[in-house]
């Protein structure tokens, strides 16, 4: 491909001529400099291949297949739809399946969908509020290529091969070519103009010669020579030698470029679409602000899975142990119904739940995790929305007890009373209004508000409190965020969260300012034809509720208002966005392999703050290369 190039073209041309006019020298210069380009380039090609490789390797070889009332295995390439598979812990989806049997079944989908907290798989599929085209709500569902992390189900293959949901992603990333980057117009561009002008100065020389009564062939090989001389041979040696130290920089500041011309484009870029979740944010959700059914409220302080920091009533008094029986009820309530851990500040289990592990310990309460037994546990479901244990404690004669945590409109809804100063109070619907005001307040603030409750019977339940979690901002995200802008690159925020959520930390981060903060949400997408998206886009800092598959849909209306687009993604289903971006920025802790392959930029650190430093390199780059361009045109 880069011999279509036609400055490489317009090169090949010279060195032929010099080899013919006996200028070996000449001739010698320019075919290395051609081997060097070229050499490079094929690299960055066959690297760009091998993220297909890496979509290939996640499909399984072999599969447990129900064929003629007998499981067998067979290779999974020869599933058709109808056919009856089995899943257990361990195994690798072999095709879409629609589950009729799933007992305790999780799956990993983070190489499909970026999420890190396993998918929990039901028969069911609710239809409550559901949108159907969002893959992580299809709950009796198993996708090809996902790995089942506990559990077992059964199902029936509904798509194999190119015509599953996996298949798709694969089809989309053969038929998506990588845009040329504004470096590669350019140097296009250049050569085009070069090759007229170098034609116009043969053909003028030629002409003025043979009127001036001079032999052609003369004429002729000095019209060549002058023509050839005008040539800039070091011209593409040089701008790879200046990108090839780019790269090196770009490393010492924890980024990895992949593809020369990505550093030069960064010097170009004009929108940023960044992920909310582990790139603006820690992707640490941590308990911030608690709030009892007595009106008792306390603020916690320090971030993060560590158990540094404590809790402190709005009052100024220090809540450790039982202290303050309310506040502590609540917290030993999300301790015991949990089924996660945090070891030396290692997260083992989902995010929700490791922030309460850590709000126990920071109150001195993890202790009573080993003082209560539990004898039956209610997951968590999409469903349902909450999660429920019956235990008793190991220390007293106290009888068992219903300790249950979830959306603070499902508890709520489960409750008949709720517990003020030590009695149990009626739940009156004044009452109701009053605790969802509460969880309003909160969750207006950008939080994640869970409720907790207990009693002797599900059927009776007593509201305590709730607790409002964070996934605080990254370190000097802020700042980034504030300098990319005042360079005039735009930084759109794409997230799965609510609106009020996103919001809310987009206004922390600068991305907003308060009453300014058009937003639009996945539903909104999908409703929306091109030209309806291309109208508003510019005036769009957030998008809330939004899967995978709608960033390849912002990358592309931004591209056709002329805008340089930077997406990051960490899934599989971001790889064809992140192919289609001007730059591809993957992941590096959380990212898939698929796309991290599919990635023009790989992000050591998986912070926002290091895509700022690579722009100020590539700004640095494209000015160097632009006045190189402009002193050898000049000579």
């Amino acid at each position: 491909l880069q011999f279509k190039n036609p400055l490489i073209v317009l090169l090949l041309a010279s060195a032929a001529i010099s080899v013919l006019t006996g200028q070996l020298d000449d001739a010698v210069s320019i075919a290395v400099a051609i081997l060097i380009v070229v050499t490079v380039a094929f690299v960055q090609e066959y690297r760009s291949e091998k993220s297909l490789e890496e979509l290939s390797k996640l499909v399984p070889h072999v599969c447990s297949c129900i064929r003629d009332s007998c499981e067998r295995q067979i290779f999974a390439r020869d599933l058709v739809p109808g056919d009856v598979v089995t899943l257990n812990s361990g195994d690798r989806v072999p095709a879409d399946i629609r589950l009729f049997e799933a007992v305790e079944l999780q799956i990993d989908e983070s190489s499909f969908t970026g999420e890190t907290v396993p998918a929990r798989k039901s028969t069911s599929q609710s239809t409550v509020g559901l949108d159907l085209k969002s893959l992580n709500d299809l709950k009796n569902i198993a996708f090809m290529g996902t790995l089942v992390q506990r559990g077992r189900g059964k199902g029936i293959v509904i798509g194999t091969g190119q015509n599953s949901e996996f298949g798709d992603v694969f089809g989309l990333m053969k038929a998506e070519a990588s845009p040329k980057t504004p470096l590669q117009k350019s140097m296009d561009h250049l050569g085009k103009q070069l090759s007229f002008y170098s034609f116009a100065i043969i053909i003028f020389i030629f002409l003025i010669g043979v009127i001036c009564g001079h032999k052609p062939l003369e004429m002729f090989t000095i019209a060549v020579s002058l023509a050839v001389a005008a040539i800039p041979e070091g011209l593409p040696i040089v701008v790879t030698v200046t990108l090839a130290l780019g790269v090196t920089r770009m490393a010492r500041r924890r980024v990895i470029v992949k593809k020369l011309p990505t550093v030069e484009t960064l010097g170009c870029v004009s929108v940023i679409c960044c992920d909310k979740t582990g790139t603006l944010t820690k992707n640490e959700m941590t308990a911030v602000h608690v709030i009892a059914s007595d009106g008792t409220e306390a603020e916690v302080s320090g971030v993060g899975y560590l158990d540094a920091g404590g809790l402190c009533t709005v009052r100024g008094e220090a809540v450790i142990g039982n202290s303050h029986p309310q506040i502590s009820r609540i917290i030993q309530i999300g301790c015991v119904c949990n089924s996660s851990t945090v070891v030396n500040g290692e997260l083992r289990g989902q995010p929700t739940e490791g922030a309460l592990i850590v709000l126990a310990k920071k109150a001195k309460l993890f202790h009573v995790r080993e003082e209560y037994k539990i004898t039956e546990e209610m997951p968590f479901s999409s469903e349902t929305k909450w999660m429920a244990v019956r235990c008793y404690s190991a220390t007293t004669n106290s009888p068992a007890v219903y300790y249950v945590k979830g959306a603070s409109d499902r508890v709520l809804a489960m409750c008949s009373s709720y517990l003020k100063n030590g009695q149990t109070k009626l739940l009156d619907s004044a009452s109701v209004e009053a605790f969802k005001n509460d969880a309003k307040r909160m969750a207006s603030s950008g939080l994640r508000v869970i409720a907790f409750a207990e009693g002797v019977a599900m059927s009776d339940l007593i509201y305590v409190g709730m607790v409002g979690l964070l996934d605080p901002p990254r370190a000097g995200v802020r700042e980034s965020v504030e300098t990319v802008r005042s360079t005039g690159v735009q930084v759109k925020m794409i997230t799965g969260d609510a609106l009020e959520t996103a919001t809310a930390v987009a206004q922390r981060l600068c991305l907003c300012e308060s009453g300014n903060n058009f937003a639009l949400s996945g539903e909104d997408l999908d409703q929306m034809n091109t030209v309806d998206l291309e109208r508003v886009i510019g005036n769009v800092s957030i998008f809330y509720r939004a899967s995978p598959k709608h960033k390849l849909k912002i990358v592309k209306s931004l591209q056709d208002l002329g805008h340089v687009v930077a997406m990051t993604g960490d899934g599989v289903n971001d790889a064809v966005a992140l192919k289609k971006a001007d730059i591809g920025i993957a992941m590096g802790t959380t990212g898939t392999d698929v796309s991290k392959e599919a990635a023009d930029m790989i992000l050591i650190a998986d912070d926002f703050s290091s895509i700022r430093a690579a722009i100020e390199e590539g700004k640095g780059i494209f000015n160097n290369i632009r006045n190189f361009v402009r002193f050898q045109l000049s000579t």
